[in-house]
């Protein structure tokens, strides 16, 4: 039997239309370092000052709005330094470098979600039982320059390109704040005219059950990947179907493993059944050539078999 490990050496290349190697990345790689700097700093100020403002005030409402904002400052600050890691160039004993900690950022900023969201709900119902005095007028000035902080952060992180899970999970942690934000405002307002406290807690809970769909969807998401999960929109079935029908000499294609180092980082292994006289390299080469312009792999390793595969023990391949 003949074997021939086909590598595409792609690592960082950014080839294919879903690379995100470092040439292709170091631009935007740089513009998000920048954004999320800047982000994380205003964050920072204004969770301070909603801090303050809700221990003078007495609002639940704003002192969950600085809650949040202080994960979000966290979350900013760890979303920062995973693009500043994911930077670096691969190494010995990180092969494929470090891309994947912007997801491991991501996912992590999702837990953090879940967490403070379920505090915020338990001292809310703390708070309809035993209900505490709001100052409404601190109450509202402070929510209003919390809200155009978030607006201001939210600008930053949208300008310059699509951005990646890693910012996505960040955008969705200054969102939760802005409608926090909002929350705080609508309490104030209703407070200042009414005087009825409860709206204060009930708009917290409110606000914090909006944002878990979308907390779990990073969560969801950015644990597929880390599990080793195929991209969401490839079929691996699908993929053997193709090659076999588009690559000249190709005779089967099994054992095919898909996975993802970042989210636009794709990564396939399989083995390719051809005839004896089909030199290896060609075929693993058109195979590659394939995998890059169809389905966006940016690094495939292609095994190609004469006649068993070394995997199956003495049995005939063709099975997946």
């Amino acid at each position: 039997m003949g074997h021939h490990h086909g590598h595409a050496h792609s690592h960082g290349s950014g080839h294919g239309p879903h690379a995100g190697g470092a040439d292709g990345d170091a631009g935007s790689g740089g513009r998000n370092e920048r954004r999320l700097l800047l982000a994380a700093a205003l964050t920072t100020v204004t969770l301070i000052a909603e801090a303050a403002g809700g221990i003078i005030s007495g609002s639940l409402a704003l002192l969950a709005d600085a809650g949040h904002m202080l994960t979000d400052a966290a979350a900013l600050i760890l979303a920062w330094l995973a693009v500043r890691f994911a930077r670096r160039p691969a190494d010995w004993k990180r092969t494929y470098g470090f891309d994947r900690f912007e997801v491991l950022a991501a996912f992590a900023n999702g837990l953090a979600l879940f967490f403070i969201s379920a505090m915020i709900c338990y001292e809310a119902i703390e708070r309809m039982f035993n209900p505490v005095e709001v100052l409404g007028g601190t109450m509202l000035i402070i929510a209003a320059i919390g809200l155009l902080v978030n607006v201001v952060t939210l600008l930053i992180l949208n300008h310059g390109g699509d951005p990646n899970l890693n910012v996505r999970a960040t955008l969705l942690h200054v969102m939760s704040d802005l409608l926090g934000s909002v929350a705080a405002i609508g309490a104030a307002v209703v407070i200042l005219y009414t005087g009825w406290t409860p709206i204060d807690p009930i708009l917290s809970i409110v606000i914090t059950l909006l944002i878990l769909r979308s907390a779990w969807l990073i969560t969801k998401e950015a644990g597929h990947i880390l599990l080793e999960g195929a991209p969401s929109d490839l079929d691996v079935r699908e993929v053997q179907k193709d090659l076999e029908a588009t690559v000249p000499d190709v005779q089967g294609i099994h054992h095919v493993h898909a996975w993802s180092l970042s989210e636009n980082r794709r990564v396939m292994t399989l083995h390719a059944l051809t005839c004896d006289d089909v030199p290896p390299e060609r075929v693993a080469a058109a195979i590659k050539e394939r995998l890059k312009q169809a389905f966006g792999v940016v690094h495939a390793t292609v095994e190609v078999e004469h006649r068993e595969c070394a995997d199956a023990q003495g049995k005939a391949c063709g099975k997946v």
